[in-house]
């Protein structure tokens, strides 16, 4: 029978997160004290975290159980249906087999919620009042907002300036769910004004946003601060998609040849790869390929350099040993905003530095063509951020064709871009620049 959609059951919904540092050949670097530049303890972390998450953060654990409470809420989307994209592959007369994991069924539109909705019942489970966050193309703070509300929770949001003017749609969504949403720099913190200062005219950054939603929450003390990507305790919800990736190819009996995902803090890609890379690991599948996808416009793990650096602008964070083009970097205002961060998954930049995984770079104006080409075959709208992780896959599918060569392929089509339209229009009417990274 041929399958184009892998479904399983709401009881396959996985019962324990995949914590990949159990498996690191070498130990992780710890984060370092933004004063001291000494490795961070629990109690640094506890103004602004739960200590729920923080111990989720250091540990070496395997596999960490999933609150049922949690697991009830993921039914809502979960699991999300494993496709094969084959009329993409008519199209590109490929012998390749084309698979993506499409996260677009959340409420909210994409892979956020895995921990969105985590890290709001851990807040909760501490008596935390309100939180506090920044979000890029605003997928992160409508997961959040959507989560803040099932928990009774307040929910402040610092959006990307230049997000916040090109996608309306996914503020006003925020808003609904009963979040406050700002855009950023703001004159509400005293990393905002300083920044505006210096740059009235600026387009904002993650690393930006950051700063103010971290100087917010550690300001006010009922307030706690929620991050969508790169500390690990984020990126172990987020294997909820690999670890029912996996069992939907044991259904099929396959076994991909080549992963590939966008990457921006690199959540969505470390969730779906890290159970793949536990079995190169372990040389199990030692040929499999893993592949991180960002933008030209961004290009941390294919340009920047491996050291240790601030996760946001100012230097209010911990110091993160990971992927940088510098911590006040200030990409151009791409369509893709949830990739437009200076840095990387501290385990993700680990698990490449040591040559588990390797990346690639993209410009706007490719990603579009790609995602217009798999729209106009799949019918599925893509975030321009998944947008990526198609272009590469189609890339691969056509080296398969020039090779002769039956790979299996499968990607992250990590959100819709019902919200993006506006990113599509500009494509038609070829307003796309492609945003290229200029090396300071």
């Amino acid at each position: 029978m041929k399958r184009t959609k892998i479904t399983l059951d709401e009881n396959d919904i996985p019962k324990h997160w995949y914590n990949i540092q159990a498996d690191l050949k070498t130990p992780l670097d710890p984060p370092l004290h933004p004063q001291t530049r000494q490795p961070i303890t629990p109690d640094d972390l506890k103004p602004i975290f739960p200590l729920g998450l923080i111990k989720q953060e250091a540990s070496t654990d395997r596999y960490i159980p999933i609150p049922t409470e949690v697991r009830d809420i993921y039914r809502i989307w979960r699991p999300s249906p494993l496709y094969r994209a084959r009329r993409l592959e008519a199209a590109l007369k490929t012998p390749a087999e084309i698979y993506y994991k499409w996260e677009g069924g959340s409420p909210a539109g994409s892979h956020k919620p895995n921990s969105a909705v985590a890290q709001a019942y851990y807040n909760k489970q501490e008596g935390i009042e309100r939180l506090v966050t920044e979000t890029g193309a605003g997928q992160w703070g409508s997961a959040l907002a959507f989560s803040t509300q099932l928990f009774g929770i307040a929910c402040r949001i610092y959006m990307v300036k230049c997000s916040y003017e090109q996608k309306p749609y996914r503020r006003i969504l925020m808003q609904t769910w009963g979040a406050e949403v700002h855009s950023s720099p703001t004159t509400l913190t005293q990393a905002g004004r300083d920044i505006l200062k210096k740059d009235p005219t600026t387009t904002g950054s993650l690393g930006i946003s950051i700063s103010e939603a971290v100087e917010d929450a550690a300001t006010h003390d009922n307030t706690n601060y929620a991050l969508g990507s790169v500390l690990n305790h984020v990126v172990l919800h987020q294997t909820v998609i690999g670890l029912e990736l996996k069992k939907q190819f044991e259904v099929l009996g396959k076994y991909p040849d080549i992963i590939c995902g966008c990457v921006g803090g690199g959540s969505n890609f470390a969730g779906s790869a890290f159970p793949f890379v536990q079995d190169k690991i372990k040389a199990t599948h030692p040929n499999l390929r893993i592949v991180s996808v960002e933008p030209l416009a961004c290009p941390t793990l294919t340009q920047g350099e491996y050291r240790y650096d601030y996760g946001d602008t100012v230097g209010l964070t911990p110091l993160l040993k990971m992927y940088t083009l510098g911590h006040d970097f200030v990409p151009s205002a791409i369509h893709a905003g949830g990739l437009r961060y200076h840095g990387d998954s501290p385990l993700l930049s680990k698990l490449t530095k040591d040559g588990y995984m390797e990346a690639l770079a993209y410009t706007q104006q490719e990603i579009f063509e790609a995602a217009m080409l798999f729209t106009k075959t799949e019918g599925l709208l893509p975030a321009p951020e998944s947008a990526h992780a198609i272009k590469a896959a189609i890339d691969f599918a056509l080296m398969a064709k020039k090779k002769n060569q039956k790979k299996i392929i499968v990607f992250t089509n990590s959100g819709h871009g019902h919200f993006d339209l506006a990113a599509y229009d500009d494509y038609l009417h070829k307003k796309i620049p492609n945003g290229e990274y200029k090396k300071p």
